[in-house]
């Protein structure tokens, strides 16, 4: 078992740091940590320091050895993946799932057929959840540079953000629009891929079409139909075991 991960601010330097608030407790209360462990503090952004645990105090509070600082560097082709926003808690289930896997950027897309919303308030939660389970899922899969949650886009935020990729490709399982077969897709080594998956419905014609404009490709990912919370997932794999990143 790898050492557990834990959020700061700024990753401290040689010397001791108390780690303390919600890590601290997590740390002393949930793993029960004890002196001589060994755990990683990183700022979510590639920075991460090596720690020994040299004593706890209370249920809150432990007081680390930094042994050693690394920067680990943004991985190439970054992936991001354009997410329909499904119904309950399956965005959720869609974020923690594809951080798990190694996405490095999420972007919330607000498709004509989502039935699920984003206005006000709501959608401030929403997002609020979305990136909270992505720092989550990112200490838990003991990774030290967290995927990014962008701000819900539009349709039109999506073809544009699709311009500028190396590769862009829509899944898209209607049978009756021709589309490419993502395993074989000719992939980049560098440089940016986006990835688009609908809500439940599909995406729409219209939306397909301001995407094929923009140079994104219908792709997709085998026989069967996934799941809008469970396709990104499925697609990130497949890219980052083709493109070497997974090695």
């Amino acid at each position: 078992m790898t050492a557990p991960v834990f959020v700061v601010d700024a990753v401290p330097g040689a010397g001791t740091f108390v780690l303390e608030g919600p890590e601290g407790r997590h740390a002393v209360s949930v793993k029960r940590l004890q002196a001589g462990e060994e755990l990683v503090l990183t700022d979510g952004r590639g920075r991460w320091a090596e720690c020994v645990v040299r004593e706890t105090e209370g249920k809150d509070r432990l007081t680390v050895e930094v042994t050693g600082e690394h920067e680990e560097p943004a991985e190439e082709p970054r992936i991001t993946v354009v997410q329909a926003l499904p119904k309950g808690d399956r965005g959720e289930l869609a974020v923690e799932t594809m951080t798990e896997t190694g996405v490095d950027a999420i972007v919330p897309w607000a498709a004509s057929r989502c039935i699920t919303q984003w206005r006000g308030d709501r959608g401030l939660k929403a997002l609020a959840k979305w990136r909270a389970t992505a720092r989550e899922a990112g200490k838990q899969s003991r990774r030290t540079r967290f995927p990014e949650v962008a701000e819900p886009m539009t349709t039109k935020q999506v073809a544009q953000l699709l311009a500028t990729a190396d590769f862009a490709a829509v899944l898209h399982e209607d049978r009756a629009h021709p589309s490419g077969a993502l395993a074989t897709a000719e992939l980049p080594a560098k440089g940016s891929v986006v990835l688009v998956v609908g809500p439940e419905g599909g995406v729409s014609p219209e939306e397909l079409a301001a995407f094929e404009a923009a140079g994104a490709k219908p792709y997709r990912l085998g026989r069967s139909v996934l799941r809008t919370s469970t396709a990104g997932t499925a697609a990130t794999a497949l890219v980052l075991g083709r493109t070497g990143r997974w090695g």
